[in-house]
């Protein structure tokens, strides 16, 4: 067993998802990442749990559905972990299990080595800025984005709560991805307008470095123009079969942890602290309308955040926390 996947396993398992002897840990995975299923599954079992590895046929894009026997284990189990090529993260079978009491931690396309460098974070203080981000942006009305390349993007947010994935998932019910560290939320369906730049990197597609960025058009809450080289053209034909609502703007979100870097993979991408990410497609797990089985979410570097007028991140750098 790679000593280096199983330490980070145990820190998952054991301070992540704080695990208790005799719990029942359901291990989802899938062929392209069960060496990492496997450490999962060895940390749990020397943890005293009761251990269940599943390893599912690789979903063809994130959102989609695990087979139903699996979402009734995870209704059924008191921690479910899921490191899989695609995201199991916005589906019904994570919200059914979340509404059962499951403590739920997604891993979507996790590689080895951000495992190790990502989960040696400290997560207490992850935890602190990302609670303070969630908060601010939970009582404002409005979002503006902006950056040098080109995003100038206003987002309604009033009324609407924004969640804390700090990376501390230890009540029944609550649920994240682990490399973790992100405050987000869902505007108001319909009201997004303006343009951002896509220039880290984009779910499903990989780093942006070297290559030209994609540029999205959005006018009442829906991408209504992408633009760029070869990755844009990818973007939209991951989207265009799917029709109007996988091109909802569905989140809004803001890294915070500090051991993260852009490496192509979302899963790390999207938690860089001093990045801001916006997601294409489905909101459901957000207290959203829109339930498609897609959610692709674009970095974006460098940029400045603005909520109700007041500068919370200023050219990649957080002004709070």
């Amino acid at each position: 067993m790679d000593k280096g996947l199983l330490d980070a396993s145990l820190i998952a398992l054991r301070d992540c998802m704080k695990v208790k002897k005799g719990e029942q840990v359901l291990v989802i995975t899938d062929s392209e990442l069960k060496e990492i299923g496997a450490a999962l599954l060895e940390a749990a079992r020397s943890l005293e749990t009761e251990a269940i590895y599943l390893e599912i046929i690789p979903r063809v894009r994130n959102g989609e559905e695990p087979p139903e026997c699996v979402t009734h284990a995870m209704k059924h189990s008191d921690v479910v972990i899921a490191p899989t090529s695609k995201s199991l993260t916005h589906t019904a079978a994570r919200r059914e299990a979340c509404a059962a009491g499951s403590r739920v931690a997604t891993m979507p396309g996790i590689t080895r080595d951000t495992m190790i460098r990502c989960l040696n974070a400290d997560y207490y203080a992850i935890a602190e800025r990302t609670k303070k981000i969630t908060e601010l942006l939970t009582g404002a009305k409005v979002a503006r984005v902006t950056t040098e390349s080109g995003t100038d993007l206003t987002l309604p947010l009033e009324g609407i709560d924004a969640i804390a994935s700090t990376g501390l998932f230890h009540e029944p019910g609550k649920f994240g991805n682990l490399p973790s560290g992100e405050a987000y939320m869902m505007p108001a369906e319909g009201g997004s307008e303006g343009v951002f730049v896509v220039d880290g990197s984009m779910a499903g597609i990989g780093d942006l470095a070297g290559k030209t960025p994609i540029t999205i058009k959005v006018e009442k809450g829906y991408a209504t123009g992408i633009t760029g080289g070869p990755e844009a053209d990818r973007l939209k034909a991951k989207l265009e079969p799917l029709g109007m609502p996988a091109h909802n703007i569905a989140e809004l979100g803001v890294g915070t942890n500090d051991a993260a870097t852009i490496i192509g993979n979302i899963l790390e991408d999207e938690k860089v602290m001093g990045t801001i990410h916006i997601a294409l497609g489905n909101n459901m797990s957000m207290g959203g309308t829109v339930d498609v089985p897609i959610h692709l979410d674009g970095i974006i570097k460098n940029p400045t955040l603005e909520l109700d007028g007041t500068v919370i991140m200023k050219k990649g750098k957080l002004l709070v926390g």
